[in-house]
């Protein structure tokens, strides 16, 4: 069985095999070359080529970069009487605090720890710094946030003369010695398989799973494993029987899909271990898009309309940071029995939340007599280059409130974006 030692990137096969921590996987005791033991052993190693990064605790693990007196310390960021935690470091994670919660709540679990404001500036200049080395390596990334991202390292074992498996353990190393913080990485197939992967081991984790292994991974966790299952869709799927990823990747494929849609098929082939969605650098991205899936349904227009607005504004910031505008909005939403509405509309190229939100509110408002919803999103297609002499004037020209946000941007990655409204 192959193996790659995690420290001097060598490859060798394995005479001393252990069972590892999964079972599934055998590692070798050491590396013969360098001796270490961070060493991650599969049948595929040396095959597979989609991969998914993840920072690990990536706010917090920047402050304690910049005051190693906080290295031990539990370190919660976000702060004030009726704020919510940002992201909390592992120590902190470890008395229940999440992202998210209250600050109140957080400060009762953790009352040791150390409350940071945000500090969008650094995130950003070293979220720059980690996406360089990423392109050094690949053309093919995909940044899914801040902090994580797709890579295709399809063909790049010609150009460095490295599998891919290396690449990563290589990128690894060198963004705990140029960063100063640690990462966990996921290999397979395909981007579910490998976000799935790279859940499975953190921090500093190094996780591998082929297609072949879904079924004994995977099908006997419960369907809230799958990304993009919240307890709310969990309890529906169980009361209809559907408690384990095994029972929907086994289900009637046409019964399921007829029953559910949309969200019933892709959940069929994730949870069968398919995912045919490519790797999407800014260069050819077709489309972008935000959603956000509500604890219960909800039919109440000002309260779906408030989670349109802040979609709206993060949907432009990220058009804006991709320095890309779009000529489509699109607005999603979905019914408390599944049933998945698409509307859009074509306007001037725009990239500000002003202008999105207008057109998707009179969408929204058009739907609500099909209400309550489970789900909204909001999506930008048609995306053109923001530079682009052809578009350029006249998209400056439509949004006019271009230059107020793009300042509040600035202002926002200084002091927090929750510093005052955009609209």
């Amino acid at each position: 069985m192959p193996n790659l030692c995690r420290d001097c990137i060598n490859i060798f096969e394995g005479q001393n095999r252990n069972e590892g921590p999964n079972k599934h996987e055998y590692y070798a005791e050491q590396c013969p070359n360098c001796h270490s033991r961070r060493v991650v052993s599969h049948n595929e190693l040396n095959n597979l080529y989609i991969a998914h990064i993840d920072c690990d605790a990536y706010y917090a693990a920047l402050h304690k970069r910049e005051n190693p007196e906080l290295k031990n310390v539990p370190v919660i960021i976000g702060g004030g009487k009726r704020g919510v935690v940002s992201t909390a470091c592992y120590i902190a994670r470890s008395y229940g605090v999440k992202s998210a919660m209250p600050t109140f709540m957080a400060r009762k679990l953790c009352p040791n720890a150390v409350f940071i404001k945000p500090d969008m500036k650094l995130y950003s200049e070293n979220a720059r710094k980690i996406r360089s080395i990423f392109e050094e390596i690949t053309p093919s990334v995909e940044a899914v946030s801040i902090d994580e991202a797709y890579l295709d390292l399809s063909g790049t074992q010609k150009l460095h003369g490295l599998n891919p498996a290396q690449l990563l353990a290589k990128i690894a190393n060198r963004i705990e010695d140029e960063i100063g913080i640690t990462i966990s990485i996921g290999l397979s197939e395909n981007k579910f398989l490998a976000k799935t992967a790279s859940d499975m081991d953190k921090p500093r984790g190094f996780y591998i799973i082929s297609k072949a292994e879904v079924p004994k991974l995977l099908w006997n966790r419960e369907i809230g494993f799958l990304h993009g299952v919240g307890k709310a869709t969990a309890a529906r799927f169980n009361k209809l029987g559907y408690k384990l990823i095994g029972d929907i990747a086994k289900a009637n494929k046409f019964k399921f899909i007829s029953q559910f849609g949309e969200h019933g098929e892709w959940l069929y082939n994730i949870a069968n271990g398919n995912d045919n969605r490519k790797v999407e650098s800014e260069h050819n991205t077709k489309s972008i898009s935000t959603e956000t899936t509500f604890v219960e349904d909800v039919k109440d227009y000002e309260y779906i309309r408030t989670a349109l607005k802040n979609l709206c504004e993060k949907l432009a910031r990220t058009a804006r940071i991709k320095k890309l505008v779009g000529k489509t909005i699109n607005i999603k939403l979905k019914t408390h029995d599944f049933k998945t509405i698409t509307r859009q509309i074509s306007t001037a190229p725009t990239q500000t939340a002003k202008t999105i939100f207008k057109f998707a509110d009179e969408m929204l408002k058009k739907e609500m007599a099909r209400s309550p919803f489970r789900l909204i999103g909001i999506g930008l297609s048609e995306l053109l280059d923001e530079n682009s002499q052809n578009n350029y004037d006249l998209f400056m020209e439509v949004d006019k409130n271009l230059e107020l946000e793009r300042a509040i941007d600035k202002i926002s990655d200084k002091f927090g974006r929750d510093i005052f409204k955009r609209f």
